[in-house]
């Protein structure tokens, strides 16, 4: 579905404009133009290809969908795939922009995911000297919107995490601790597989050999790219927390496991004493000193109770009751 289609030149909005003008403005100098699609067709697909003359390749891939982070150099033009991710309590939703740029061209493709870019498209209209760059900023523009939007998810997991945390002293609390555990390890993966692919193409964005699309917005890209350092190493560190986590998790079931053993290890102790004492007293020899005597039975009862009690209290004492 088309969202937008619009036409830009030396940094101003000329006209929102058809599919079928597309090719009278590429021609126009100074000018590129920027469209932005929902979930696009096939047959969308193959008029955008024709109208700015994109790769087969690059076309294959945002129809296929589901790639990994990415950004493609065909020639003169780049090919970017994005990953949008959100989180809703304890589902994960994985989204994706494709991104085609050219010297006069920006075309953006949004999959499976229900937030726009609408304040990207305002933004760098309220920047004229800045979009007079082309369409090297667009993309730019594009990709930091992408970038900050993991910012939220990011602060999410930790506050996650940081609620796991407090309650794995909980006694009771190991199992679903650790369920929960490897639920958010699932969801930081998600979110490492969004960022850390992306971060290492960015660098071609600024450094080295740069695309010419991108050669007028360098330092831009280099601030992308910080700030996908900054969120793969608090991913990285999250990991490594979580793995703590787990470790300290199974740790204290292994403690209450032990703590249950101790219970039941004590009182087979005491039931032990009673049993030896009435097995011995039950065997009924006819010689036995107590067997014919009228408090024998009472007597024994008061001895084992006793005894049971004397060791029972010694447990409680040390802590195994």
């Amino acid at each position: 579905m088309l969202i937008n289609c619009s036409a830009y030149q030396e940094g101003k909005k000329l006209k929102d404009i058809s599919t079928e003008e597309i090719s009278d403005y590429l021609d126009m100098p100074g000018c590129f133009v920027w469209v932005a699609l929902l979930d696009a067709t096939l047959d969308e697909l193959k008029i955008m290809s024709e109208e700015f003359d994109l790769h087969p390749l690059a076309v294959e891939d945002a129809w296929q969908s589901h790639h990994r982070p990415k950004v493609e150099e065909y020639g003169d033009s780049l090919f970017a795939v994005m990953h949008l991710v959100k989180i809703n309590n304890d589902r994960s939703e994985l989204g994706e922009v494709d991104v085609f740029v050219g010297k006069n061209y920006v075309l953006s493709i949004r999959n499976r995911s229900s937030d726009g870019f609408l304040g990207v498209r305002a933004r760098c209209e309220r920047e004229p000297h800045l979009l007079s760059q082309g369409s090297g900023f667009v993309f730019y523009a594009l990709m930091d919107a992408v970038v900050d939007r993991y910012f939220p998810v990011l602060d999410e997991l930790e506050t996650e995490l940081e609620d796991i945390e407090d309650r794995i002293f909980i006694k009771g609390s190991a199992s679903s601790n650790t369920e929960r555990l490897y639920g958010l390890k699932r969801k930081v993966m998600l979110l490492k597989h969004a960022v850390a692919p992306l971060m290492e193409d960015t660098g071609k964005l600024f450094r080295g050999r740069v695309p010419s699309v991108c050669s007028n917005s360098q330092e831009y890209f280099r601030d992308v790219y910080d700030h996908l350092l900054h969120i793969n190493s608090s991913i990285d560190t999250m990991r490594e927390t979580i793995n703590t986590a787990i470790q300290v998790n199974l740790s204290m079931v292994t403690i209450e496991e032990g703590e249950v053993n101790k219970r039941l290890a004590a009182w087979a102790g005491i039931f032990a004493v009673a049993t030896a004492f009435v097995g011995i007293w039950g065997m009924n020899f006819e010689v036995m000193p107590e067997l014919r005597w009228r408090f024998g039975y009472p007597a024994a009862l008061c001895i084992i109770a006793v005894i049971c009690g004397i060791m029972y209290r010694r447990f409680k004492k040390s802590g195994w009751l």
